[in-house]
């Protein structure tokens, strides 16, 4: 049950892979390096994000006159992935070396839910936070009706559960989904009309075998025919995994199945594509999805890293591999190194940095009087919130409809590089209207369904 839950959760949380091979220790990852630096403050193209200042009041609960305490949340006991403790403990020590926030200390406070225990560490963060930022859990919704009952603001890293998935109080500095439409809909659509055209009427969708990816396999299916394909063969395995793929690669090579949606924990999906490209069966494309986007992931793949023809879709963020075209990912290389050499720039990392980008922003602008409500409420004002250049415009205060804009990776000998989808708008492609679901597939909690309501927050 344990590793089934754990491949469950590598999927829901989104994106895991690593973009940086270094080793990640959670024990080093507050150091600093011996050339440490100080801080200016400014991020990207943000300026003054943290900085001094003469805060004199204990304005909100976890906010006094020296510190601010903000949660993090992690499934670090069970994953063993420190990714967002590493980032809240970089960012955390960039932005108080700058002066913190208005001169008060940024302290982030860790809440490892150790997969299951959600609503326990939520009912902690109650009691202790100011807000929660740059976290995540892959059971997300366990804790949402107690976060709306203490009216506690969160900016997560990511989100995976559709309770959870914009409810309220939520800002998400980078959304990678949105409840009612689909996050991949500009990527399959360019798959198969634009790259891949034979493929439209031979798509496959394998999944592992647990309620989640069972909903998100409907989805895949209701986007492949509202874009014209035909999902010839679909199928679910063990979520923990199987010693030999031979089964599922035969049917997917007797059915034809010429474009693959994988939907499962990432360490299987090169144990399949082994069992293919033994075959000598390669598909036009496989959908990796960017829970791959990781070189971990293309030394998996051996032989197939050059045979099959692995895409995902980045969903509007920059590459980490064009880090020297992009200055806000040159600077988060940079923090990294200075304050947690040993430890791995994860793309939920990236996320995360966002995350406490616009966190910070909008509680600087509070000034001394820091409160939920001061926070959440110039969170909301930004429309068009790019994470100082780490992603494309989001408009932070409309969690209702995504951004149409995308960019696809494919693995070739040189690591992961862009596709060729045509961007139009510098690093990504942003012609393609978002697609809403027909079929209701959930939705977000909100107050009202624990009675409060925004006249609540203070």
């Amino acid at each position: 049950m344990l590793v089934a839950l754990a491949a469950i959760t590598v999927l829901v949380a989104g994106c895991s892979g690593r973009s940086d091979d270094s080793g990640a220790s959670s024990e080093d990852s507050g150091a600093k390096s011996s050339s440490s630096s100080s801080a200016s403050g400014d991020f990207g193209d943000l300026s003054e994000v943290c900085g001094p200042g003469d805060a004199k009041t204990a304005s909100a609960q976890g906010v006094t006159a020296d510190d601010i305490t903000v949660g993090v949340f992690t499934d670090l006991g069970f994953t063993k992935n420190p990714e967002f403790v590493d980032a809240a403990n970089v960012f955390t020590s960039w932005c108080n070396e700058a002066g913190g926030i208005n001169g008060r200390k940024l302290v982030p406070n860790t809440h490892d839910t150790n997969l299951t225990a959600v609503r326990q560490q939520m009912v902690e963060a109650c009691r202790e936070d100011f807000a929660l930022v740059g976290g995540g859990a892959g059971f997300d919704s366990l804790g949402v009706q107690e976060r709306l009952n203490c009216l506690l603001p969160s900016f997560p890293a990511q989100v995976a559960q559709v309770q959870s998935i914009g409810a309220d109080l939520e800002l998400n500095a980078s959304p990678s989904r949105f409840v009612g439409y689909d996050s991949y809909y500009g990527f399959r659509k360019w798959a198969m009309q634009e790259a891949y055209p034979d493929s439209a009427n031979a798509i496959g969708i394998l999944r592992g075998d647990a309620p989640v990816t069972k909903t998100l396999s409907d989805q895949g299916t209701e986007v492949v025919r509202a874009l014209g394909g035909t999902v010839v063969y679909q199928d679910a395995y063990p979520p923990s995994g199987i010693a030999d793929w031979t089964p599922y690669a035969q049917a997917l090579k007797d059915k034809g199945v010429k474009g693959l949606i994988f939907l499962g924990d990432p360490k299987h999906l090169p144990k399949l594509e082994e069992t293919l490209t033994g075959m000598n069966y390669k598909l036009d494309w496989i959908d990796a999805n960017n829970n791959n986007y990781s070189q971990e992931f293309i030394d998996q793949l051996g032989k197939s890293a050059q045979f099959q023809n692995n895409l995902l879709d980045l969903g509007g963020f920059a590459p980490i591999e064009l880090a020297d075209q992009v200055p806000a990912l040159q600077q988060v290389k940079d923090m990294y190194a200075e304050y947690a050499p040993d430890a791995n720039i994860t793309f939920p990392a990236l996320r995360a940095m966002s995350a406490w980008l616009l966190f910070s922003k909008a509680a600087s602008a509070c000034g001394d009087e820091l409160t939920r409500k001061c926070v959440y409420e110039n969170g909301l004002k930004e429309t068009e919130w790019t994470g100082g250049g780490l992603h494309a415009p989001v408009n932070v205060g409309d969690n209702t409809k995504p951004s149409p804009c995308f960019n696809v990776e494919q693995v070739t000998p040189e690591g992961w590089q862009p596709a060729d989808f045509k961007p139009d708008n510098g690093l990504y492609r942003c012609d393609i209207p978002p697609y809403k679901y027909t079929q209701d597939y959930g939705k977000p909690m909100t107050l009202a369904d624990v009675g409060k309501s925004m006249n609540d927050l203070n």
